[in-house]
C-alpha cells in the first residue's frame, strides 16, 4: 500500500505533509505536490496533517489513476521535504471540484 495525493492538493499546495514525511517522498510541482509511490512506506502520518484532505491511501476505491499520476510527477519534479507556505489561492480553491483543469505539469522549486 501506499498513500497518493489527489486532486484537492490542486491550487492549494499546503505543505504541511512534507515536514513529518520520515522518507521523503514527496515531490514538488508548480501547483500540486505528489509522492512517489515506490519511496511511501505507507506509515500514514501525512494523512492527518493535510488541511485539503488530499491525502488518500491507495486502497481506496478509483485510485490506481492517482498512483500513476503521483508516479509520473514523482520522477520529473524535485523533491520537497520542508513546509512552505500554501498557494496564495488555498482557502479559495479548497474543495472545488474540476481541478484538473488547471494543473501544472511545471515543476516547483523544491527544496
Amino acid at each position: 500500500m501506499t498513500y497518493v495525493v489527489t486532486e484537492n492538493c490542486i491550487a492549494c499546495k499546503y505543505t504541511d505533509c512534507v515536514e513529518v514525511c520520515p522518507v521523503d517522498c514527496f515531490y514538488e510541482g508548480e501547483n500540486t505536490l505528489v509522492i512517489h509511490p515506490d519511496e511511501c512506506i505507507d506509515c500514514g502520518v501525512c494523512e492527518p496533517e493535510c488541511p485539503a484532505d488530499a491525502i488518500r491511501p491507495d486502497t481506496e476505491p478509483d485510485m490506481e489513476k492517482w498512483v500513476e499520476f503521483n508516479r509520473k510527477y514523482s520522477e520529473m519534479w524535485p523533491v520537497i521535504t520542508a513546509k512552505k507556505d500554501p498557494l496564495p489561492t488555498a482557502e479559495e480553491m479548497d474543495g472545488k471540484p474540476g481541478k484538473m483543469d488547471i494543473f501544472s505539469e511545471k515543476p516547483g522549486e523544491g527544496d
